[in-house]
């Protein structure tokens, strides 16, 4: 395995990770919350579905746009800390 090969299954692990805990954390939330004002669900449920690993394959299949694991998880954090930013904010 090449360290390029590696790489990517360390991303795709670590993004699989980040969709099952801030995903599914931000859709309890928002299931027990309700969705109709802006919480942490919505940015944690965005966050999970940025670095989910299907989302790139779904891309790449049906829009021919393809996406690297790094930006994935980069895209996944930036979310994350828009929504702290913008609920400390009072957005």
């Amino acid at each position: 395995m090449g360290k390029e090969e590696l790489s990517d299954r360390v991303v795709e692990i670590v993004g699989w990770i980040w969709a099952i805990i801030a995903g599914g954390g931000g859709l309890w939330y928002l299931w027990t919350q309700g969705p109709w004002r802006l919480t942490h669900g919505w940015f944690a449920l965005c966050s999970g579905l940025a670095a989910w690993p299907l989302t790139a394959r779904f891309l790449k299949k049906y829009a021919g746009v393809r996406v690297s694991g790094w930006l994935q998880l980069f895209l996944a954090v930036l979310f994350f800390v828009a929504g702290k930013i913008a609920l400390r904010r009072g957005f």
